[in-house]
């Protein structure tokens, strides 16, 4: 069952909150590095993609929390499905969003990987993000940025305050860990995830 939901779009410092939940018990968390590998889970979240309204308890099963893409694409059914979780919003400069996500995850997508595993997850990506969230329109800065402004206006006015929190991940585990009410780890906040480190592991996954 989920108790945190990741309501931030993807290079918003989705996988620095992943790590950082997990280090605070809330573990095993989802993200989209979760499908890089492994094919059931590029099954399981295109038959949610076509179904809709799937049983999120299975879809979600061994999980306590999510955060990023596939996850939230369905915030709404989430948020609701399960009403004792808490939400966190990942927030970040719009221009600095998009330039960050143009030169990573979507410069990745334009890939055309040889092997089939990489193929599908191609087209899951490209049908979930940037048809479905941008309408094929994320090369467009301002409609794109529009979006993500648009998408962090609607977390906040749907979601209830006592259940939300805004993180920027600078700010490191107290806000986190105050509006989760854990006690803050004695080492440092993990920062994974930047737009170099991001080119190394896709370079090395395509083989380049």
């Amino acid at each position: 069952m989920l108790e945190v939901i990741g309501a931030g779009f993807g290079r918003t410092g989705t996988l620095s909150l992943k790590l950082a939940l997990e280090r605070l018990g809330f573990g095993p968390c989802h993200h989209m590095t979760v499908l890089i590998d492994d094919p059931e889970q590029i099954d399981r979240w295109t038959r949610v993609l076509e179904d809709g309204g799937p049983d999120w308890d299975e879809v979600y099963r061994g999980y306590r929390a999510t955060t990023d893409w596939p996850g939230v694409a369905f915030w709404r059914q989430l948020v609701e499905h399960y009403p004792e979780a808490r939400v966190i919003l990942t927030v970040r400069d719009p221009r600095s969003w998009y330039e960050s996500a143009r030169e990573s995850i979507f410069r990745a997508t334009a890939i055309h990987p040889a092997d089939p595993l990489g193929a599908r997850r191609r087209r899951f990506v490209q049908r979930l993000v940037w048809d479905g969230d941008f309408g094929g329109r994320f090369e467009d800065p301002e409609h794109a940025m529009a979006v993500f402004t648009e998408h962090n206006d609607a977390v906040r006015r749907e979601v209830p305050a006592d259940r939300l929190l805004e993180f920027r991940v600078r700010q490191g585990w107290g806000p986190l860990c105050d509006f989760l009410g854990v006690p803050v780890p004695g080492e440092a906040f993990p920062r994974t995830n930047d737009r170099q480190e991001f080119a190394e592991r896709v370079a090395q996954r395509e083989g380049r």
